[in-house]
């Protein structure tokens, strides 16, 4: 068994759309720290529409990228995957399946938090609790159940002290990309939330951020009204 936090981002800042930085690698050796100080294993670094290899310092390496839908955010997880993807040109589907090819496991990121992701009939491997936000566990595991996925967990860290508020227990043999790809899919993997005291004023941050940009979205069987399309990124995607 081992823990890793699935989204992680190895920037403290956006911008620089889909291209690597020269604060990467250090960004990389300091979540990696932090990581192994938490007691995790290791960590995917998930950045935004690009993929470049990193030294994780003390702790496992797992590829991955977030990439930008025109649905909102996915995570692609695995040995392979993509360097670069256009922000917003991809439909979800299309990211899925592009996951699928090069050996990676499609992870639905953060699906009550802009983004609509969630509506899209594909065949994901799995669904986020994400750490900025784990008052929508219960959320998400409803969703999860509805859809027949797993749930894994991720801090969504940007800064490295965020790193394990969320992570994932994944059950397999070796720690390598190939294994917890094929430990996703066959739902041999389990959410855990962290209970830091710095988690917890953290998360009542973001909270505030992300209601203020109304960008969080209460599912209809919680306020008993219908769902109303979020934006995924930028303007509102185009739904009738």
């Amino acid at each position: 068994m081992f823990a890793l936090d699935l989204h992680t981002h190895t920037r403290f800042f956006h911008g620089f759309t889909a291209r690597p930085t020269p604060f990467d690698p250090v960004g990389a050796r300091l979540l990696g720290l932090v990581a192994r100080r938490r007691g995790l294993d290791g960590v995917a670094f998930t950045n935004h529409d690009y993929y470049a290899p990193q030294d994780a310092g003390p702790v496992t390496h797992v590829p991955g990228i977030e990439v930008t839908s025109s649905r909102g955010h996915v995570l692609v997880v695995g040995p392979d995957p993509p360097t670069c993807t256009n922000p917003e040109r991809m439909e979800p589907e299309a990211v899925v399946e592009m996951a699928h090819d090069r050996g990676c496991a499609a992870i639905i990121a953060h699906p009550y938090r802009n983004s609509t992701v969630r509506e899209v009939d594909a065949d994901f491997d799995a669904i986020e609790v994400n750490g900025k936000h784990p008052r929508t566990r219960e959320w998400v595991e409803r969703l999860a159940e509805e859809h027949g996925l797993p749930t894994v967990g991720g801090s969504d860290a940007h800064y490295p002290f965020e790193v394990g508020r969320a992570f994932t227990r994944v059950d397999a043999d070796e720690l390598t990309p190939e294994a917890v790809t094929d430990a996703i899919r066959a739902g041999r993997v389990e959410p855990v939330v962290g209970d830091f005291p710095t988690d917890r004023v953290v998360r009542r941050l973001y909270r505030r951020i992300h209601e203020g940009k109304k960008q969080l979205q209460t599912p209809a069987w919680v306020d008993g009204e219908q769902d109303q399309p979020t934006p995924g990124v930028g303007s509102a995607p185009d739904e009738d």
